[in-house]
């Protein structure tokens, strides 16, 4: 076979950006099939393999690619499903930059192989073109209860099935998905796609029941005592959101970004038939940095901001979000005022949101995180005309599992603590992983959690049959 050494991936088709603004259809395109195996040819087969031991899952990277430049795209989509449950997921939101492509040896000079393109390729075009239901494994006469339907405990369901456990998947919500359903908008991660891959997993033998909040109409204790579970996986994701506890936060019109995503993503705000529509206001400003400020951003615009302002206390430089969402949120005129921090959100005379006033930074020495510290330059506050703010600051686990269940250990940020990579909790037999462990993480961190988990529940109830 001919490699490609193109120095540069193959472009990604997408929406013009002065027209994707206006609407909440997908931005990337995806490639065509000759895209695809041309982008599969610049991969050189290094003998190490670094691309596999930067992905949280394990994807057998090399393989699929090889399979993808001989125009085998089923093949290279087997090898995919072999180590993830969820490749059209990971293809669209995966950072792939800081893990796979990040350790491409192609990268070292030229720009990395676009793995996760050709991984959301082949998934897409399993999608379209097989129509057959996988095989159900045989059952092994052993049941687990997975208890939140997001990113970790799907992975860990589909693992556990393939095992032939009968797995049951308790979502809180009313639809299965998690942050993939409520938190990732559809001009990123259409969720319909969400849907077909929860599909694929329930032809596997999973069941998923919505509308159950564990904590509430079930306990822990109830599942692995009436209910008959040998083990539960906790996968509940980490979504009360953080506020900043200046003046003006109580105000109408200032959200966490958490809100505000769910009632435009789950809740269809951005619908003109929508029973819960949602005010933006003219001027929005999104507080923070990371990929869910550039979601509710770009969301705000498309529902009808007409300014939108990322405010963030640090430089471009240092900003957490994937280099892509970024970029496009600058090509669709989002603003971004950075080395800028609020102190304070002021009303207008009907109670809404007014303005925001702000004071300037400058960048210190490094601190904790490895970034250099934010430091207020005294005398430099400035207010912005502002109709809506957006607090995207991070989140945190709900204490209702941990609170319903004793003997269940968290530390002071309110995260399930574990013992090692396995989930093990200070509970026999419970399990957790995913931002309930790790506070808010990335989507394929929460998946590796899982997959972990599941190897090691499967070990436990093995150990615990040989008794």
């Amino acid at each position: 076979m001919a490699f490609n050494m193109d120095p540069k991936k193959c472009p990604m088709p997408a929406q013009d950006p002065a027209v994707r603004r206006h609407n909440f259809d997908e931005v990337a395109l995806g490639y065509t099939a000759e895209m695809a195996v041309n982008e599969a040819k610049r991969c050189i087969h290094c003998k190490n393999k670094p691309c596999v031991e930067g992905c949280p899952v394990g994807i057998k990277i090399p393989d699929f690619i090889a399979q993808v430049a001989e125009g085998n795209f089923e093949a290279a989509y087997q090898i995919i499903t072999e180590d993830s449950a969820l490749p059209a997921v990971c293809g669209r939101v995966c950072p792939q930059e800081s893990q796979c492509e990040g350790r491409c040896t192609r990268g070292i000079k030229n720009e990395p192989v676009g793995i996760g393109r050709l991984e959301r390729f082949v998934a897409d075009w399993h999608r379209e073109n097989v129509h057959t239901d996988p095989a159900v494994p045989a059952p092994n006469g052993h049941k687990v209860a997975i208890i939140g339907a997001g990113p970790a405990g799907l992975t860990a369901a589909g693992d556990l099935a393939k095992m032939g456990y009968k797995v049951t998947v308790y979502e809180a919500l009313h639809v299965a998905g998690g942050v993939l359903m409520y938190g990732i908008p559809e001009f990123r991660l259409p969720k319909a796609i969400v849907q077909q891959e929860i599909d694929g997993l329930k032809a596997l033998g999973v069941d998923i029941e919505c509308n159950m909040v564990i904590g509430h109409i079930l306990t822990v204790d109830e599942l692995m005592g009436e209910y008959g579970y040998e083990a539960v996986f906790i996968g509940t994701g980490a979504g009360l959101p953080r506020f900043m506890g200046i003046p003006g936060e109580s105000l109408k019109g200032v959200y966490s970004a958490n809100e505000f995503l769910t009632r435009s993503n789950l809740m269809k705000a951005y619908r003109s038939d929508s029973h819960t529509p949602i005010y933006v206001g003219k001027k929005v400003a999104v507080v923070g940095g990371g990929n869910v400020a550039m979601d509710a951003a770009r969301s705000a615009l498309r529902l009808g901001a007409e300014t939108v302002y990322i405010v963030y206390r640090r430089g471009m430089e240092e900003l957490p979000a994937r280099k892509e969402e970024v970029e496009h949120a600058e090509e669709e005129g989002i603003i971004f005022k950075t080395l800028t921090n609020p102190v304070a959100i002021l009303p207008d005379d009907q109670g809404f949101v007014g303005a925001i006033r702000c004071i300037r930074m400058e960048l210190g020495e490094p601190d904790a995180s490895g970034r250099r510290r934010p430091i207020e330059i005294p005398g430099s506050e400035f207010e912005m005309e502002v109709n809506s703010v957006i607090m995207s600051l991070g989140t945190s686990p709900n204490p209702l599992i941990r609170s319903t269940t004793p003997g269940l250990e968290a530390n002071k940020h309110g995260c399930i603590v574990t013992s090692g990579d396995d989930g093990d909790t200070s509970r026999e037999g419970v399990y957790a992983g995913g931002d309930a462990v790790t506070g808010a993480a990335t989507v394929i961190k929460a998946m590796g959690a899982g997959k972990a988990a599941a190897k090691a529940i499967d070990q436990y109830i093995k150990n615990k049959a040989k008794g």
